[in-house]
């Protein structure tokens, strides 16, 4: 009897206490307040929190929840943290900044690594740490934890899973303060922002919130794939090609004889490969293909992609390439829009010390055709509160020192309500996290989509424009990427721009730095005869051109009552641009860089930060 008594105090001593996902071995703790732990337990049970030699103690509420409360501690480490019998290694105090979106958060360091080899080779700094949150979708109920995951410092091979973005901001960041940088990367390609504010924060938009689905949309049925190119073996080598026409690469196919076709499209080419080159590994560069590929190499697949936006880089491993011929076969599948290969891309292959340019003449042939798309339900990530629910919610007790926040892309089919939307979204979180003050940062949208040599209305600009009317958030700061933008990838490539820029207004809103932190932000326009003279703020040391294209002024538009816009000429006049067209004589309104790819507008102060674009008519 007694010895069960004691195996029995001793199970209640040591029973089990959870912790969150977040709270583990390598964290990164706010410095300078007190921060909250916080986990579960049998209901009534005691919990002892052990940090620098003192012992906070708690009981568990009825439902097994129980937190504490750390003292404010200053940047340093790293400490031990013990939580009844579990130990918490390597913590360290320092900054916490959340970093949200959809894709351009997302995209990682190994992404960039041919844009940025240098940075990926010397990212070695313990200090700088990242919690990537996988996808993790709930479209009803709060979720109390995180999907696995942990912290992980910064190593060359560690950075390459941590996004781009996010990365050059806290590089930025611990090189100007010397305090450790915690990232809490929590973000899903592909969603609009209403899927990452909770239901009381949409209460004002009650369209979203009827949008809301209570049940999940039932699973697709899988159909059985009819394609002749899976069935002929048309990737193999001892496949004889026949009836196949001529295509050229880059290109979509619905502009070379495939009108509105959606199903699967196979390409094949031979190369010729010299005797000193044969046997060697070699990379394999196929641009973006639209939408899902399948590469292989003398009948052997060498790398696939299951969706448009990545792009396509693989190995062809040692001794698969031989002297003379050798076979490319890809496999394209998409089924909505324009299939094919996106120009203005890399096509090569690499093969010791030669490139192949695998642009120019393919052969192509049709293997299925898709039937006709019927209207399936939104994705569960573009329900509203969704992604709130599970990715936001579970730690809501973690301290932050700020928010910084990339999306707009999925939203810009109905770009207008944006103005309202990112506004609640930042109240909404501040709310959550009780933590009034927090600044919050973000990025306004990049150029994207063709260039259009008319003034025209633009989808991407009324986007850009609700961004920037937001700038009315108390402690935000917006950085501007128009200047960063590929008209041709939604991915642009350039993101340690933006990560600089980003940390630039973190050091003033964030940090209290009197510096530049932002490009010039229209603020108020006087009609003067025929002309117009825009003001700015966020002028720096003044006004200035960006000469890279062009050695005036451009993408300014001037109309009239009327809003038939024309190109204007501009002109920087006492730190002010006058705007006029000798096409208007009586002049109303001024728009610049309304576009959705106003690729080199050019404006900007001295410090070489680009004006936002904006228009008065409005």
């Amino acid at each position: 009897m007694k010895k069960f008594l004691f195996l029995l105090l001793s199970f209640s001593a040591f029973s089990d206490v959870k912790l969150p996902t977040l709270v583990s071995n390598g964290m990164v703790l706010q410095r300078d307040i007190p921060v909250k732990i916080w986990g579960w337990a049998n209901a009534g049970e005691k919990v002892t929190v052990t940090f620098k030699g003192k012992k906070l103690r708690v009981l568990t509420d009825a439902s097994g929840n129980w937190s504490t409360t750390l003292p404010a501690t200053p940047a340093g480490g790293p400490y031990e943290i013990q939580v009844n019998e579990i130990r918490l290694k390597d913590v360290l105090f320092g900054d916490v900044w959340l970093c949200s979106g959809q894709s351009n958060m997302v995209i990682n360091m190994e992404r960039v690594k041919e844009k940025y080899p240098t940075d990926i080779a010397s990212a070695n700094n313990p200090q700088i740490r990242n919690f990537f949150i996988p996808t993790a979708i709930s479209k009803v109920d709060v979720k109390q934890d995180l999907p696995a995951s942990s912290w992980l410092p910064v190593t060359p091979e560690n950075v390459l899973q941590m996004g781009a973005v996010s990365y050059f901001f806290a590089r930025d960041l611990y090189a100007k303060y010397q305090v450790p940088i915690g990232i809490i990367n929590s973000s899903v390609g592909g969603t609009p922002i209403e899927s990452w504010i909770s239901e009381e924060g949409l209460k004002e938009f009650p369209a979203y919130v009827k949008d809301t689905t209570k049940t999940a949309s039932p699973a697709p049925t899988a159909k059985k794939s009819t394609d002749r190119g899976l069935a002929e073996k048309w990737a193999s080598p001892s496949y004889s090609p026949k009836g196949w026409k001529r295509f050229a690469i880059p290109g979509f196919w619905e502009d070379q004889g495939l009108k509105d076709l959606n199903g699967v499209v196979w390409f094949r080419r031979e190369i010729e490969i010299p005797t000193s080159l044969a046997g060697l590994p070699a990379k394999l560069f196929m641009g973006r293909i639209v939408d899902a590929d399948q590469v292989f190499v003398n009948g052997e697949q060498v790398g696939n992609v299951t969706y448009q936006y990545p792009p396509r880089r693989y190995t062809v491993k040692k001794d698969l390439l031989k002297a003379g011929k050798n076979l490319v076969v890809i496999r394209v599948t998409n089924t909505a829009g324009k299939g094919g290969f996106v120009p203005d891309k890399k096509y090569e292959m690499l093969v010791g010390d030669q490139t192949i340019d695998l642009q120019g003449d393919w052969e192509y042939k049709v293997g299925e055709v898709f039937p006709p798309l019927v209207e399936k339900p939104a994705p569960s990530n573009f329900t509203p509160t969704a992604l709130y629910n599970a990715m936001i919610a579970p730690f809501l007790p973690y301290s932050l020192k700020g928010i910084v926040w990339y999306q707009g892309e999925t939203n810009v089919w109905k770009p207008d309500v944006y103005a309202s939307l990112l506004p609640a979204l930042a109240k909404d979180w501040r709310t959550k996290f009780k933590q009034p003050e927090l600044p919050f940062l973000y990025v306004q949208l990049p150029g994207f989509q063709d260039r259009n040599f008319l003034p025209s209305e633009s989808n991407m600009a009324v986007l850009r424009e609700g961004q920037l009317k937001s700038l009315h958030i108390p402690r935000s700061g917006m950085a501007v990427t128009l200047d960063l933008g590929e008209w041709n990838d939604i991915h642009p490539l350039k993101k340690k721009p933006i990560g600089e820029r980003l940390a630039l207004a973190a050091r003033k809103i964030a940090y209290g730095e009197n510096i530049v932190s932002s490009g010039p932000i229209y603020e108020s326009n006087a009609i003067e005869g025929n002309r117009i003279r825009i003001r700015f703020r966020e002028t720096g040391s003044g006004l200035a051109i960006n000469k890279t294209d062009e050695d005036e002024l451009t993408y300014f538009v001037i109309a009239g009552k009327d809003k038939k816009f024309v190109w204007a000429k501009a002109i920087i006049e006492r730190n002010t641009v006058v705007v006029w067209s000798d096409e208007v004589a009586e002049p109303m309104y001024v728009r610049y860089g309304w576009a959705d790819n106003p690729e080199g507008a050019n404006l900007m102060n001295v410090e070489g930060l680009p004006a936002s674009p904006f228009r008065t008519d409005f």
